[in-house]
């Protein structure tokens, strides 16, 4: 996943683009993305936890298999509501998951050993971090029809 193509896919992203599936706005699912950056690159701190059987399953299956996420799949703490935007407008929001992303990319090529803790996996290392990024991304921009 390179910042170019990333950002390319963007460039395709409108204030009005319908998704396909969900209920997120194209700014709600730019900023989603950046707060999951700033998650793995340690800009947000999660505690740790014991990763409960099923997330442990699922944690197995999207990392470490062909497996796609799935539509209508919950982030963890989901009320069913739209979090409040934090940006004035998508292009803000857009250039924010840039810089989100730019950052994720230099700590993890400076720290390859890194691990820091998702909100449902609990502690990822690199290497998986990657693999759910590449996986989420292409989730969230296949749901406004951006990853083609």
């Amino acid at each position: 996943m390179t910042s170019s193509l990333i950002d390319f896919r963007l460039k395709k992203l409108k204030k009005d683009t319908l998704a396909k599936f969900g209920i997120m706005t194209p700014q709600h699912m730019v900023e989603h993305l950046t707060i999951t950056l700033k998650i793995s690159s340690g800009r947000i701190k999660l505690p740790e936890f014991t990763v409960e059987e099923g997330d442990a399953k699922l944690k197995q299956a999207l990392l470490y298999s062909e497996m796609e996420f799935p539509e209508g799949v919950k982030y963890p703490k989901d009320t069913g509501k739209l979090m409040e935007l934090r940006f004035p407008d998508l292009e803000t929001a857009k250039q924010k998951l840039n810089e989100a992303l730019a950052e994720y990319q230099q700590i993890s090529a400076e720290t390859p050993d890194f691990k820091t803790v998702h909100p449902r996996f609990s502690t990822l290392t690199k290497e998986e971090w990657d693999t759910f990024h590449q996986k989420h991304f292409k989730h969230h921009f296949s749901q406004f029809g951006i990853w083609e």
